[in-house]
């Protein structure tokens, strides 16, 4: 059975999260608190780092439409701040530098995500700000309230190829001018070590 608003590979990063329910509507960033998954949300995990791990928040709400809530809880991750930088991203967006704006973090800076992604998962996603809220009964309630909610994007899954390709490097051998130990050279313009022929 194919599905038209969960991308084929969901969810596209790996990271540090449960999947539960794929058709839930309301995702749980745990920040830097470490919770067990909680029945009925898509997915649970924590996020304490204000680059990185908001780019794979972003990279992975947005390749699933039936996502449209974000539940921001647990304690603050300190010195990344990353609920209140997660919370700026959605509010403000990025500068032309790819800062987000409005974020206390120490490193608030999207490098490998375009702005439409993050355009997309500001249109896409409502957070729901219960930054210190570690109580699991009262975010298992607002988990109820909000696994329904609403329906999916009215947008297909939007996935961002996030892989670097290595670039190859050809070096031109031009001669063993140093030899590391008996029949074995280097051409230190290129580094390349070989046997001697």
């Amino acid at each position: 059975m194919s599905d038209d608003t969960i991308a084929k590979e969901w969810p596209p990063v790996r990271g540090d999260y449960t999947v539960v329910d794929s058709r839930s509507r309301i995702c749980v960033a745990t920040l830097a608190s470490d919770m067990d998954p909680f029945p009925g949300a898509c997915m649970v995990g924590s996020c304490k780092t204000e680059n990185l791990g908001i780019e794979k928040i972003i990279i992975n709400t947005i390749s699933n439409s039936n996502i449209r809530y974000i539940l921001v809880c647990g304690n603050e991750s300190r010195g990344h701040l990353s609920g209140n930088t997660l919370l700026a991203i959605h509010h403000n967006g990025i500068d032309e530098q790819g800062r987000i704006i409005g974020s206390d973090g120490a490193i608030p800076f999207i490098e490998n995500i375009p702005a439409e992604a993050i355009e997309r998962f500001r249109q896409q996603v409502e957070l729901i700000d219960r930054r210190g809220l570690v109580e699991t009964n009262k975010i298992q309630e607002l988990i109820n309230e909000y696994r329904s909610r609403g329906n999916p994007f009215p947008e297909p899954p939007m996935v961002i190829e996030t892989r670097k390709k290595k670039q190859k490097i050809n070096r031109e051998i031009i001669g063993g001018d140093m030899m590391i130990a008996p029949g074995i050279l280097m051409d230190s313009t290129s580094g390349v070590i070989f046997a001697e022929t």
